[in-house]
């Protein structure tokens, strides 16, 4: 018998879906106003809208996994997220620590990756 995908899980990638939705606007519409909210200017906005890029790549794939109803299906895309999460998380830690990131802007991002990284393992894990 085939395991299904968690609920829990589907509402997660909803989350994941409406966040890089978001963000990725912000980084493609306005990266020079927002960079300048969070005291990162966007001294090369094209850095900015490239990650817009990549953000809406693994939105598209929360969308396809939410839409899928078979666990060994979306388990790969899980995977994905809590590399991805984890390890955006930990580059936000070490700009803040180690490289000057403005303090708002690095525990945003930090924030937000680790919180998404989280319950993506919290999911993982149970499953």
């Amino acid at each position: 018998m085939e395991k299904n995908t968690p609920s829990g899980l589907k509402g997660l990638f909803l989350v994941h879906m409406i966040v890089g939705i978001v963000f990725g606007l912000i980084f493609l519409l306005i990266p020079e106003i927002w960079g300048n909210l969070i005291g990162w200017p966007a001294k090369e906005p094209v850095i900015y809208r490239l990650f817009a890029a990549a953000i809406w790549g693994l939105t598209a794939s929360s969308w396809f996994a939410y839409k899928e109803t078979a666990w060994e299906k979306v388990k790969i895309v899980v995977q994905t997220e809590i590399v991805w999460l984890s390890l955006g998380a930990l580059v936000a830690l070490w700009g803040l620590f180690f490289a000057g990131a403005p303090a708002f802007g690095g525990w945003l991002y930090f924030v937000i990756l680790a919180g998404l990284a989280a319950a993506f393992s919290f999911f993982y894990s149970r499953a």
